[in-house]
């Protein structure tokens, strides 16, 4: 039996997210330390350590209660490095969506899953509880609102921006600001919106571009603190495809609930790792020419279409489009 511990420390944020920080406080004149926007500038990544330390400044400096909502407005697809890239090259908001899930990790801090399981749907967020968490989360929700209109051509209509926390200003500046109505106390912190606003087109679609960048992004994810539990579980995934969250974390001796608190210290979700897994096995199996329903049984779904749609979520295509986009043949019988 595996066993899996804390990471005992964390991936920090990619130093294009931090730099989002300084040339908003440049922007509105606020100073930070010297010496801390020097370290910023010269990372390759940002610890989580510095980050806490930028927020604060940041924050303090600026006296505004709602300076990290007006900053998630600002944030760009390159403040998200290659994986903005990434989704923007997605076919759908859905798909951009689910892969943010998988590849957050890379950006920063926190972690998203796509709850399509509840009517509306919604993105939600969790954010480590540090140095000006309620800031920080309404930062990402506001950029994810932000990005979601940017990358749809302005067709994205959320239902509601909700948030745990109460409101640090009115609540009418909020909707001001994010032109979209919001909810405080929440049960979630998490963009809401309609099940059909998951299918709309991406204005950047590319997939030929889409699939060089998610090998690049890839290698990244792979690369970052690999003695931490996501990789543990992957292995677990990859030796049991079939096997769910309790039975991982059994055979890694943890419980459930344990198991899901080390995955969130590393911005990871059991399902986001999970799927990483199950999509580089079929993909494999595929390459090798097995027959489309035999991968689908052997990675537990019910039947064909059900591993399809999850292929198509994965990969942006369908197992059979995948075949004869890569020259590998095959049969999907």
């Amino acid at each position: 039996m595996t066993t899996v511990e804390g990471s005992g420390g964390s991936r920090g944020v990619t130093t294009h997210y931090a730099r989002a920080l300084l040339q908003a406080a440049e922007h509105d004149g606020v100073a930070l330390p010297a010496d801390l926007a020097a370290r910023v500038r010269g990372a390759e990544r940002v610890p989580l350590a510095w980050q806490d330390e930028l927020w604060e400044a940041y924050c303090a400096g600026s006296g505004d209660p709602l300076a990290g909502l007006r900053l998630g407005r600002r944030i760009e697809v390159g403040h998200l490095d290659s994986p903005g890239v990434l989704l923007a090259t997605c076919d759908t908001l859905g798909e951009a969506l689910e892969e943010l899930a998988a590849y957050v990790p890379v950006i920063g801090e926190g972690s998203f899953e796509l709850r399509r399981d509840v009517a509306p749907v919604r993105a939600e967020y969790t954010h480590p509880r540090t140095t000006r968490h309620r800031e920080r989360t309404e930062a990402v929700l506001a950029s994810l609102l932000h990005l979601a209109r940017w990358a749809t051509g302005g067709r994205f209509g959320a239902v509601a921006v909700a948030f745990t926390h109460e409101p640090l200003a009115p609540a009418e500046e909020y909707e001001a600001e994010l032109g979209a109505p919001v909810r405080f106390a929440a049960a979630y912190d998490a963009l809401v919106c309609d099940a059909d606003q998951l299918d709309l087109p991406l204005v950047q679609a590319n997939p030929a571009l889409h699939d060089h960048l998610r090998e690049l992004v890839d290698r990244t994810l792979a690369g970052l603190d690999a003695a931490g539990p996501g990789p543990r579980v992957q292995q677990v995934v990859r030796e049991h495809p079939d096997w769910g969250r309790d039975r991982v974390a059994a055979e890694l001796a943890v419980s459930s609930r344990h198991l899901n608190r080390l995955l969130g210290e590393e911005g990871l979700t059991f399902k986001a790792v999970r799927e990483r897994a199950l999509a580089d096995i079929a993909v494999r199996a595929l390459d090798r020419g097995d027959r489309v329903v035999d991968v689908a049984a052997r990675l537990g779904y019910s039947d064909e279409t059900a591993f399809s749609r999850a292929f198509r979520r994965w990969r942006g295509t369908t197992p059979g489009q995948y075949r004869d986009r890569s020259g590998r043949g095959g049969t999907t019988g």
